[in-house]
């Protein structure tokens, strides 16, 4: 389903931005960038988002704050998911839109880029956790294994089973709130993301250094135990350890330096996701952001700073929207 002629407006909706399609296929939900994704990604990321808005996709901008503690911002988007959910359906419902894409989580999709893709990579990684408290505390301490310091331990475990019984609650609740609006059920398979396809734009998993210069002053902030949480190797682990990851696509820019190292542990260490579903484009870290202007796309962050949009689109997003597609297509 393409239409040139729909106009991407979003809505605020609980702590995010909705673009509501009248016709929805699927929905993606979009992580943007430590920067951009605070300030403005509707702006930043608009043609990319356009684009796949155009494709038959309701949008969704999830935000979240600065803070090295990604395990708790992990923690309100998977929050975030059902507090909209149910809104997706009900505004649909009064626009006279479809709404049956919005009653199985398995067309829910997730598109992230640079530190919105660790996001991303958390969720999915949870979903692995074991549905007894004492089976997630014996994965969470296999997890974190390499430390020997016990409160930080005890710290994870109770944060992550609080956030485990609340999304149960939160999902029977969500369930019963949609019947009372359209009188049908929802699927929902998983209390996080199973199932769900996701593609990574320029993954950065980074550790304090990455946001702290010079690098005496991050050694200092990890000492004092305020770094970045979980550690590189605690999310490689994670992602490792769940043995899920099958339905995800990776892309990656040539000319990107801080992504590097992270696409380099996918397709080298993990050797996820197969060849098929990995794309190696032009561009730097920052790719993905583009204004239209006209019949340009404007991105002040990359070079070239100006294309056509043809051009644009064949070297970006139709490569994205093509492997969204493919993966779908390998989750039914």
């Amino acid at each position: 389903m393409v239409n040139a002629n729909l106009k991407l407006r979003f809505k605020p909706v609980s702590h995010s931005w909705v673009a509501l399609h009248p016709q929805p296929k699927g929905v993606i939900q979009f992580i943007a960038g430590a920067f951009f994704g605070t300030f403005g990604p509707m702006l930043f990321y608009r043609y990319l988002l356009q684009s796949l808005f155009e494709q038959g996709y309701t949008i969704i901008l999830l935000p979240f704050n600065f803070t090295f503690n990604h395990y708790v911002e992990a923690g309100f988007l998977m929050r975030e998911q059902y507090e909209i959910l149910p809104e997706l359906v009900k505004m649909a419902s009064v626009a006279g839109y479809d709404y049956e894409a919005y009653l199985d989580d398995k067309n829910f999709s997730w598109i992230g880029h640079s530190l919105g893709c660790k996001y991303i990579s958390l969720l999915e990684g949870f979903t692995a956790l074991p549905p007894e408290a004492q089976d997630r505390e014996q994965f969470i301490r296999n997890l974190l294994s390499y430390t020997s310091d016990e409160s930080q331990i005890e710290s994870v475990i109770a944060d992550i089973n609080i956030l485990f019984d609340e999304l149960t609650r939160k999902r029977a609740e969500v369930k019963k709130l949609i019947y009372t609006y359209v009188h049908k059920d929802v699927n929902i398979d998983s209390v996080f993301i199973k199932g769900q396809v996701s593609i990574l734009l320029a993954p950065a998993i980074a550790d304090t250094g990455s946001a702290i210069r010079p690098q005496f002053l991050a050694d200092i902030i990890d000492n004092l135990g305020w770094g970045v949480k979980p550690t590189v190797d605690e999310t490689r682990n994670l992602i490792k350890d769940s043995e899920l990851f099958n339905i995800m696509g990776l892309v990656c820019f040539n000319s990107d330096n801080i992504a590097e190292s992270t696409c380099e542990w996918f397709t080298n260490i993990l050797q996820k996701p197969p060849q098929d579903f990995r794309k190696s484009l032009a561009g730097g870290h920052l790719r993905p952001l583009g204004i239209q202007v006209g019949k340009y796309v404007i991105n002040i962050f990359d070079k070239p700073l100006i294309k056509l949009v043809q051009e644009r689109n064949k070297a970006f997003e139709q490569n994205v929207i093509k492997l969204l597609e493919k993966l779908k297509e390998k989750s039914n």
